[in-house]
């Protein structure tokens, strides 16, 4: 049997307006996320209104698929992947 690592680059376009539903969706798969790792540009002046998520996803394939639609589904983001199968 193969195992699948899967990997989501989401890009939040509007972090202050979208970050609290993305939050809530990751809350709710928490279980499927093996690493998550924020990116966004910060100065002493001003924190980038955009940011980028990357996330390494681990565990069972449906539920790797439930997140990404849920993901897909919030306003003001744009969610690609990867799969990498052993």
């Amino acid at each position: 049997m193969s195992k699948e690592t899967r990997i989501l680059g989401v890009l939040i376009i509007d972090r202050q307006q979208e970050a609290g539903k993305i939050q809530n969706v990751l809350t709710k798969y928490g279980c499927s996320i093996k690493t998550r790792l924020g990116l966004h540009e910060v100065t002493d002046e001003v924190s980038s209104t955009s940011g980028l998520l990357l996330l390494e996803l681990t565990g069972n394939v449906s539920e790797m698929d439930k997140l990404e639609n849920e993901l897909l589904a919030v306003e003001g983001t744009q969610t690609q992947k990867m799969i990498f199968v052993d």
